[in-house]
């Protein structure tokens, strides 16, 4: 091949490589992507979404591993996707402490045959089966037996155990719920790694109560239970803490649901 042959293919495979990979390049823009950056979102949701079904139906979705969660993405998409997982969380915004990748593969209890009402009506619905590392079960579990004897109530598991790759889903997910803003997004979804929910060592549960009340669409809720109220005076017995109480300044927006076991 002649010089200027080489030089020409240079040229193309130069401009070819720009193209397709130039979106890589372009920093993500926190307070809100941009419409390309949205589409790609878009098209990361349709390709994910037949992965998730079949896990969710299986109900283990919650064990979802990094190696599952881009096996269906071309290596642009997983470029992409590996954007939000190396998210800088000072730049975001998030004050909270780094809890560690939870894998998928952790030993843990599933709890099943959770039984509430549809809030609002007399129907009953099973909650999805959940997942606990067995030690936080067990303080959980008589936790549980003593609120019942003190006030004849009981709360229940809405999400226990969640890995860091679901975790990374679910926040790509919810960007669409804030304008596509990774900040704000931020504010509600934890970054992979900092999620409660994947920290075994420091594993938070979001309770439900029998009447079908989480708080998540108005917290005003949640808080005027007497099941929250009982938890504010006991779970400390239990080593359970309220992980987001109000102005904590951590970057996380106040959830009377959300307790973390920490061990003393």
């Amino acid at each position: 091949m002649s010089g200027l042959k080489k030089f020409y293919c240079v040229i193309l495979i130069f401009v070819f490589l720009l193209t397709v990979c130039s979106p890589l390049w372009a920093a993500l823009n926190l307070n809100k992507l941009t419409d390309d950056d949205i589409k790609q979102v878009e098209n990361l949701i349709e390709k994910l979404t037949p992965l998730i079904k079949e896990r969710d139906q299986k109900q283990n979705l919650s064990r979802l591993t990094f190696k599952e969660l881009y096996a269906p993405l071309n290596v642009e998409e997983q470029a992409f996707l590996k954007q939000f997982e190396s998210l800088d969380p000072q730049e975001v915004g998030v004050k909270i402490p780094f809890r560690g990748m939870a894998t998928g593969e952790e030993e843990l209890v599933v709890i099943k045959g959770q039984r509430i009402k549809v809030k609002g009506k007399e129907e009953i619905q099973e909650l999805p089966p959940q997942f606990l590392p067995p030690y936080v079960y067990d303080a959980y579990f008589k936790m549980m037996e003593e609120m019942e004897r003190d006030i004849g109530k009981r709360l229940y598991i809405e999400s226990g155990y969640r890995s860091s790759a679901y975790q990374l889903y679910l926040f790509v997910y919810y960007l669409k719920n804030h304008d596509y803003s990774i900040r704000d997004t931020a504010g509600f979804v934890a970054l992979p790694g900092f999620s409660e929910h994947g920290a075994p060592e420091h594993q938070a549960i979001d309770f439900i109560n029998a009447d079908g009340i989480n708080g998540e669409d108005n917290p005003q809720e949640f808080e005027d239970l007497s099941e929250y109220k009982w938890l504010l005076d006991n779970a400390g017995k239990f080593e359970f803490v309220l992980s987001y109480p109000k102005d904590a300044g951590g970057g996380i927006t106040f959830e009377p649901w959300h307790w973390r076991y920490d061990k003393k």
